[in-house]
């Protein structure tokens, strides 16, 4: 069993990606790989109704990427250019009569895939600006689901940062001249609200 210290490393390390080795796409085993880490997480109740459909490269990709939006913070940028976008999707499905129980699931989910591609020198952005009435038609989303989470995949070409969050408390990400991408965070004193 490895110490704790290396956990941390790797979760401070999966910082959302929006920029990707298009050349190097992942292939359909990956995604099932990426599933099936997702499918060992837990579910509330263990009712495992949270689906997965899995989008390669090719037409479809870049259709579903057509439907997606980047990076509200960043407003000089449009999102990833040519060269530079996913490679492949996992869209999380879930009941669309679902309870409040099932958008944990839907985060734990999307949570375990972000930290599994991240152990692979992948990056993954979580997706809720979409078009949710265009995504089901083109993805032919079953009867009684909903897309609630699109993951946008591929080998990362962007480097991302933890930084301490700014003096005046904003929370907004940017990039540098190089662009390396920075999250502030805030320190943990600021996060614990009481001790016991």
């Amino acid at each position: 069993m490895s110490d704790s210290g290396d956990f941390r490393a790797v979760v401070e390390a999966a910082r959302t990606c929006r920029r990707f080795e298009e050349d190097k796409p992942l292939s359909m085993a990956d995604l099932e790989w990426l599933v099936e880490c997702a499918r060992l997480a837990p579910s509330a109740r263990n009712a495992q109704t949270l689906r997965f459909t899995l989008v390669g490269p090719g037409q479809t990709c870049n259709e579903l990427f057509s439907l997606t939006r980047w990076a509200g913070a960043l407003k000089d940028w449009g999102g990833p250019h040519p060269g530079e976008r996913p490679t492949a999707f996992v869209v999380i499905l879930m009941p669309e009569d679902a309870g409040e129980l099932v958008r944990f699931d839907v985060g734990i989910a999307a949570q375990t895939i972000h930290l599994a591609a991240n152990s692979k020198g992948w990056g993954c952005c979580m997706i809720q600006s979409f078009d949710h009435v265009a995504v089901p038609k083109l993805l032919q989303i079953p009867s009684g689901m909903k897309p609630a989470l699109v993951l946008g995949l591929g080998v990362a070409k962007e480097i991302r940062k933890v930084a301490p969050m700014p003096a005046d408390g904003s929370f907004a990400y940017w990039r540098d001249e190089q662009g390396v991408h920075y999250v502030p965070k805030r320190g943990i004193a600021e996060l614990i609200a009481a001790r016991f």
